[in-house]
């Protein structure tokens, strides 16, 4: 907030961990502005939805609750253009909230002050007008005394907005000061100790001399602490916080969090992310199939620990591929079935042979007889009108329809639209974020949460399939993105595990791990009985179990 005020800063970038209060100085430049230093302002969010809500939810209590602002902004309830949700009007300027996904929204004020929130997760594009921050900044130009601030919490090494920012700054650290030594140093992971085993005793070791810091010194140290400059000066001032610094956060709970994330890539990443506050270095995506097929099992019904089954189907000119993935607690996998149904899609014998795939009983080792749950069929071919007559003619068997969506940060599942000629839900999959998810469960090698099993049988071109795409970085109109590019021509065995994911999204059973469920042994390589499987846990009466036990809808 000093750097707003100071003359020779022109950006000001913030990386940090998540919840350390980024938004609340965002909020009281956003004040400064209105009440001190009137100025017409442009607050950059992700979306639309996340501008309207940080309207509501932020700014609309701050304008209502603090006496500086009575009488400057509008009442919300007159019928003046003044004060709308996303626009409002006071003397001297403004205050407009956009979305990065609007490119409308970029355009057409003259700005001073430019707020960009959490900008890792805004699109590479807005709309095809090119990069969001770059079009925002343009609004400063005629501005001598501009200020432009970018924020948020990093996500991936290369391709990562805020490390680009920070990296153009003087890259400013916050040092503190020992209680015991009085050395001043910043606070980083690796100086985290705990007894092993006692993540509750975690203390914080003095890099210096070694000295033992608690919790209880959190507050002195920071009171004593110093941003330094660890860069030279460029019209950028840069700040990096990790959660080590907050008030909120004991070093106990933080090497918790982390012995919980560090069991998967994909959540070891997030903790990165958003508790050390920087970027994950990907290792390389790539997987050899050859590891992949030495860990291939026995089995000769449904392992006993699978709970659900989904089907993903891939649509082709000429044939239909489908796998058929069993999930137990932590969404722990099995690739149950994968099957080759030839004939055009634009037939109905293709179709009919899918309708009996779809309809087949599993019998678990336990004897349990399970149905497939919920499946997904891709539309993104050149048969959509095919697709979208079997989802409807199968919907009480939850056959969904869904679009494949290569976006960065995109979700795996999104909300279902009805805008296409038949009214069928159309399911929209993040399909590079299932794509890191599946690629990041491969690389985990004890059986366990999330981890991949495979049958005997399958062959080997199968595993090529699986394994041929891999993320690299490529440039977009200047900015970094991540991309999945194909190592091979036949990708069909990924894109139907993506599919599978994706119908478990859609269902979203509960696999938390039970309380009590006893810790998982090795796998058993190419033998008959898997010693894990000493039985398996069934909830009564859901209807996501698809079991054939109860009557079906």
């Amino acid at each position: 907030m000093d750097a707003v005020n100071d003359k020779d800063v022109e950006i000001i970038a913030v990386m940090s961990a998540a919840q350390v209060g980024k938004t609340d100085i965002m909020n009281n430049v956003v004040g400064y502005f209105t009440e001190q230093d009137p100025s017409p302002m442009l607050v950059l969010m992700p979306t639309i939805e996340m501008a309207e809500s940080w309207s509501k939810d932020r700014l609309a209590p701050m304008l209502r609750d603090s006496p500086c602002f009575k009488g400057l902004v509008k009442d919300p309830r007159s019928r003046d253009s003044g004060n709308t949700l996303l626009h409002k009007k006071f003397p001297g300027g403004h205050i407009t909230m956009v979305g990065a996904n609007a490119p409308s929204g970029l355009a057409g004020r003259p700005i001073r002050v430019v707020l960009c929130d959490e900008v890792d997760r805004y699109p590479v594009s807005a709309g095809t007008e090119g990069d969001p921050i770059s079009l925002a900044m343009k609004r400063t130009t005629t501005f001598w005394n501009r200020k432009i601030m970018v924020v948020s919490t990093p996500t991936i090494k290369g391709a990562s907005r805020i490390e680009l920012a920070y990296e153009q700054s003087d890259q400013r650290r916050y040092f503190v000061p020992c209680p015991h030594c009085g050395e001043f140093q910043t606070l980083k992971w690796p100086q985290v100790k705990w007894p092993e085993g006692k993540p509750e005793e975690a203390y914080y070791e003095c890099e210096h001399n070694g000295c033992v810091i608690n919790d209880s010194d959190k507050s002195e140290m920071m009171v004593k602490g110093e941003w330094r400059a660890t860069a030279p000066f460029s019209c950028t001032a840069g700040f990096h916080l990790n959660e080590l610094y907050s008030p909120w956060v004991a070093f106990r709970r933080t090497v918790q969090q982390f012995l919980q994330a560090k069991k998967s890539p994909e959540t070891l990443k997030t903790w990165i992310n958003t508790s050390l506050g920087e970027t994950f270095e990907d290792q390389g995506e790539r997987v050899e199939e050859s590891s992949l097929i030495a860990r291939k099992e026995n089995w000769k019904e449904i392992p006993a620990e699978v709970l659900v089954l989904t089907a993903g189907i891939d649509v082709q000119d000429d044939r239909l591929e489908m796998e058929i993935v069993g999930w137990g607690y932590g969404e722990e996998n099995w690739s149950i079935d994968y099957k080759i149904l030839y004939g055009s899609p634009a037939e109905p014998q293709v179709w009919q042979d899918l309708e009996k795939q779809l309809g087949r009983t599993f019998v678990r080792e336990d004897g349990t007889e399970l149905l497939i749950a919920c499946s997904a069929i891709d539309t993104g071919g050149h048969h959509t009108q095919a697709v979208y007559e079997f989802c409807t003619r199968h919907s009480m068997r939850r056959v969904m329809a869904i679009k494949g969506t290569s976006q960065t940060g995109r979700p795996i599942m999104g909300r279902p639209t009805t805008s296409n000629r038949m009214k069928v839900p159309l399911w929209p999959v993040g399909t590079d974020t299932a794509k890191e998810w599946i690629m990041s469960r491969l690389q985990i090698h004890e059986p366990g949460a999330g981890y991949c099993h495979f049958p005997a049988s399958r062959e080997e071109e199968w595993f090529k399939q699986l394994v041929s795409e891999r993320r690299v970085t490529r440039y977009y109109k200047g900015v970094a993105r991540m991309e999945w590019v194909k190592n091979r021509t036949r990708n069909e065995g990924l894109d139907c595990r993506v599919y599978a994911l994706a119908a478990l999204k859609i269902l979203n059973p509960d696999l938390q791990e039970p309380p009590n469920r006893p810790p998982a042994k090795p796998a058993q390589e190419n033998k008959n009985e898997d010693p894990r499987r000493t039985g398996g846990w069934i909830p009564k009466h859901n209807d996501w179990l698809g079991t054939v036990n109860k009557p079906q809808v």
